[in-house]
Formats: C-alpha cells, sequence, structure tokens
C-alpha cells in the first residue's frame, strides 16, 4: 500500500499556503453560456476548467506527440488552479473549500497511457493548499481532444466546510 501524498507547504491556512507557494487565484474570464460554478444542496459542481493565465491558454496540443508529460503537468496544476479559483467564487474563502471529486480529461495519443501521472500535479496541487481538505476522488481520462485544442481540463466537484 502507498502513503498518502504529504502536505509540505508552510502556513496556518490554504490562503498562507497558496501564498508560500507563490501562487495565487486568478480572476476567471465571465462566459455567456455557462457559469464556473454551480450548487445542487451541499454539493458545488465546478465548470471544467482550461488553463487559462490573465486570458491566454497556457498551451495546445496533444500529450505525447506535442505536448511533453512535464509540460501537461505544469497544465493541469494551472487549470486546478483555476478550479480553486471558482470554488472560492461559490463558497466566499478558500480556508472553506473541500474538494470530493476530481476529473481530468487529458488530451492524448491513444498509447499514451500516463493521464494519472498528468492528473497526480493538480492532486497534489490541492493537497498542498488544502491539506486534508484536498484530498479527493478521481478519474483521469484520456480523450481525442479538447476546447481550443488544450491538453488539459478539470471538473471537480467541492463542499463548504
Amino acid at each position: 500500500m502507498t502513503l498518502p501524498v504529504p502536505q509540505t507547504a508552510k502556513g496556518d491556512s490554504a490562503s498562507d499556503r497558496l501564498r508560500a507557494l507563490g501562487l495565487e487565484l486568478p480572476d476567471l474570464a465571465r462566459n455567456a453560456y455557462y457559469v464556473d460554478h454551480r450548487a445542487v444542496g451541499s454539493s458545488i459542481h465546478i465548470s471544467g476548467q482550461l488553463p487559462f493565465k490573465d486570458g491566454v491558454l497556457l498551451g495546445q496540443g496533444v500529450v505525447g506527440r506535442d505536448v511533453k508529460l512535464e509540460t501537461a503537468q505544469e497544465l493541469a496544476r494551472h487549470a486546478a488552479l483555476n478550479c480553486l479559483a471558482a470554488a472560492v467564487q461559490a463558497v466566499g474563502d478558500l480556508n472553506r473549500v473541500r474538494m470530493v471529486q476530481m476529473l481530468v480529461f487529458v488530451a492524448s495519443t491513444p498509447d499514451f497511457g500516463l493521464q494519472s501521472r498528468v492528473a497526480n500535479a493538480a492532486s497534489e496541487l490541492l493537497i498542498e493548499v488544502l491539506g486534508e481538505n484536498g484530498r479527493h476522488a478521481r478519474t483521469a481520462i484520456g480523450v481525442a481532444g479538447l476546447p481550443l485544442n488544450t491538453p488539459v481540463e478539470i471538473q471537480m466537484v467541492c463542499t463548504a466546510v
């Protein structure tokens, strides 16, 4: 049995740990066709987030052909950061976010097979920032293509604590 990934970022709160990692939550662009989150009972569903930063998509292509594993992992971390921003919109404070489930879609070649390693980068970010509240159920899926030819898209479900 493997041991859980440890939380190593220092800080008393999720916001402190985010800053300790040199990160900040981005402002999410509005979309006329969907909302970034929707609460249903105590669950908050986060729309699929792409690795945008300041309105710019950080990468395009297919993992295993155009995009290296390490690049896909960085893109997954940024998509997860965007998901956290949507979660904060929903609950009002990063310290109140508890992850339930994460779905990681990786545009990859049929023989790539390392979608879970791409997803691990996003999982690690959530654990670093949220601690035990960042641990989640997860699915990593290889797909033929994603919107705007992005290599990674992440969707989440969370609750407020």
